[in-house]
């Protein structure tokens, strides 16, 4: 049995109808937002392999290396918390986008 068999378009609330629109409006918003920020951190992130930064093409230094292990600790777990939210909020919005059209598998 689909889940959302059990909401019928017409049985959709007005306060519903209302607020969805905006709702999707604001989600495919910050969802947009954490995209850009997700790239700008993972460009960020010191590379594991040969020390060369993605931006400047500079080696790193010994001082460089090592000043920022905490920096380095924070962007990866900003990595895996953008990348969850921007996952949990697409599905969030696709949820909206069926029960406001009434969609029925």
């Amino acid at each position: 049995m689909n889940p959302f068999s059990l909401i019928n378009a017409s049985e959709v609330s007005s306060f519903a109808a209302d607020v969805f629109p905006t709702l999707r409006i604001v989600i495919a918003i910050i969802i947009a937002v954490l995209a850009l920020a997700l790239v700008v951190i993972v460009l960020i992130q010191p590379s594991a392999s040969n020390g060369v930064n993605p931006i400047t093409g500079q080696t790193e230094t010994f001082y460089g290396k090592n000043k920022g292990h905490t920096l380095e600790g924070l962007l990866r777990k900003l990595t895996v918390i953008f990348a969850i939210t921007i996952a949990v909020l697409t599905v969030v919005y696709f949820v909206t986008v069926m029960i406001y059209t009434g969609y029925s598998a």
